[in-house]
């Protein structure tokens, strides 16, 4: 089968029904945060603050920013594509185990990375302390690399973000070309030369498009940074809003950080070029050449080393932290376990319901290809591009404004001032999370809606269904797993969601994520723990989802 890139585009109506409109409405709202923060680029605001910003740490901000993409991209890009290529194109002892156990470091967010090998090897951690009682050495008699610090911090996000590239080389291996790495054999390349002059070539767009997921989540990370103490535009929109108390300033720097993501996105694309990556060979996978000997035990090295450095480790840490602090602090936290665990519980199942129905009814109104719909698709793809302190900052600055009209009506009508209503609520809150992550949602359901015929919603239509009654009679039983799958993926990632959930929290309402980073600023890592390990243990449930699928599509592969 001949991958044909030069098809002429599908014409599209551009008239609109009711529903249209209203997708397109909705997706309008979703998309108001990151608008927002465009609208206050160019507000005049103090310009104090932004000028002493600019005198001060915004110079360190585009450095740190710069070199953390530098690094995690060279990192993410060598240990995914290494991974993929040794799974996708080798066999060896353990192969099966290690395609699904790769993903494994996807469970476990940065953050809590960062605090669990902070513990393990600072000066008085387990390692250094072993260190100095073995050889008899003193503080001055060795040197030990430093974790906390930009270097430690491109080490970890590069161990938490791999999977991103791996996922997607391991398939663009598994289903290009095939017959040209067969073609590179016969030709006499051994296996090293294949993967540099075929293979990587091929999954260029892949490993490409696995950066810039993987470059987009570390330039919206807050908790790593900030402990680590590199300061970074995420650090500095949250200094901003709340050290300096000047929101223009925090929007104007949430605007810089929303230009260096639209940045990595943009060199994406043309990195590409004119490049076209036709598959002429048909479907057909290359053999897989198996490993022996040292060889093979290379290979699993190579596969291990990702899996223990980015979770099995830390796991077995944050167990070790977990029910090894008797303290009465430890106490007092298990008491505030069920409350923490009800709250981010509470807040990513009404996220995730709501994230999934609004999906459903944007993927149904794209259904038909109509251009307002279409449109409504592309503006909800924007929330998930953009870091969550900027969604944040985008959020505050509306809400306030609305609280502030509706507290003036109020007091017109002879009413006492209602204080902020919605800005310190639950709503504001929600809202931030499915401008952030409604586009997972989207992206899940529209892919299950697409192996449904359009035969079947033309008999439902001839036999006298309306729209409604279509999705419902039609669309609703075929998408349950599609649903499903959505509402836990929204589920999964609100429950670990941090800069947006500091900034934008009730006034003492703390979830797991926010816990875990105020006891691990304090150095009260032990107590930290428990909330770390939840959400580690939530944060498996989309892994064991991957890892099936990777075994469905090994079987059908077995089968053909």
């Amino acid at each position: 089968m001949s991958l044909n890139y030069n098809q002429p585009a599908v014409s599209r109506p551009l008239r609109s029904s009711p529903l249209d409109s209203f997708a397109f409405a909705l997706a309008l709202l979703v998309a108001l945060p990151v608008l927002a923060v465009g609208i206050n680029l160019f507000s005049g605001g103090t310009g104090g603050t932004w000028s002493h910003l600019m005198a001060t740490v915004l110079p360190d901000y585009v450095a740190n920013s710069i070199w953390l993409c530098c690094g995690v991209g060279l990192g993410v890009a060598s240990m995914g594509t290494g991974a993929a290529w040794l799974v996708a194109l080798n066999d060896f002892p353990g192969r099966r185990i290690a395609e699904w156990a790769l993903l494994l470091p996807m469970a476990m967010p940065a953050y809590v990375l960062a605090y669990t090998y902070t513990d393990f090897l600072q000066f008085v951690g387990p390692v250094q302390t072993t260190l100095r009682e073995s050889f008899g050495w003193t503080r001055d008699d060795y040197w030990f690399p430093e974790v906390r610090s930009l270097g430690g911090a491109v080490v970890l996000f590069s161990c938490v973000l791999y999977p991103y590239v791996y996922l997607l080389a391991r398939t663009a291996f598994l289903e290009r070309a095939g017959g040209m790495i067969e073609a590179a054999r016969a030709l006499g390349l051994n296996p090293w030369q294949g993967f540099w002059r075929v293979s990587i070539p091929l999954a260029r767009p892949a490993i490409a498009a696995g950066m810039a997921l993987a470059l987009m989540e570390t330039l919206a990370d807050y908790g790593t940074v900030a402990y680590f103490a590199v300061q970074t535009f995420t650090t500095g929109i949250y200094r901003a809003w709340f050290s300096l108390g000047d929101r223009v300033a925090a929007a104007q720097l949430s605007a810089s950080l929303l230009g260096f993501v639209a940045a990595l996105i943009l060199l994406e694309r043309v990195s590409r070029g004119h490049a076209r990556y036709h598959d002429s060979s048909g479907r057909r996978r290359a053999t897989r050449q198996v490993l022996r000997g040292w060889h093979a035990l290379l290979a699993q090295i190579g596969c291990s080393i990702p899996v223990v450095v980015g979770f099995l480790l830390p796991a077995i840490l944050l167990l070790r932290l977990a029910f090894g602090d008797s303290s009465e602090e430890a106490g007092n936290l298990s008491a505030r376990f069920m409350t923490l665990a009800r709250n981010s519980c509470l807040l990513a199942a009404l996220a995730a319901a709501i994230a999934a129905a609004m999906a459903l009814l944007l993927g149904f109104a794209a259904r038909e290809g109509r251009f307002l719909s279409v449109l409504a698709g592309r503006v909800v793809g924007l929330g998930y591009a953009v870091p969550g302190s900027v969604i944040a900052v985008g959020v505050l600055i509306p809400v306030t404004r609305l609280d502030h009209w509706l507290a003036d009506i109020w007091q017109q009508l002879g009413g006492a001032n209602p204080g902020l209503i919605l800005t310190g609520g639950l709503a504001a809150l929600v809202y931030a999370y499915l401008a952030r992550f409604l586009a997972i949602a989207l992206q899940t359901v529209e892919a299950g809606m697409a192996r449904i015929t359009p035969s079947m919603e033309a008999a439902a239509r001839s036999l006298g269904s309306g729209p409604g009654e279509t999705l419902r009679r039609v669309h609703l039983p075929l998408l349950r797993g599609s649903l499903l799958t959505a509402a836990l993926l929204v589920f999964v990632d609100v429950m670990k969601e941090l800069p947006a959930t500091l900034v934008m929290r009730p006034f003492n309402f703390d979830t797991l994520a926010t816990q875990t980073f105020t006891l691990a600023a304090d150095e009260r890592l032990a107590e930290a723990s428990s909330a770390a390990l939840a959400i580690v243990v939530v944060g498996l449930l989309p892994i064991i989802i991957l890892a099936r699928q990777i075994s469905a599509g090994r079987s059908q592969v077995s089968s053909c």
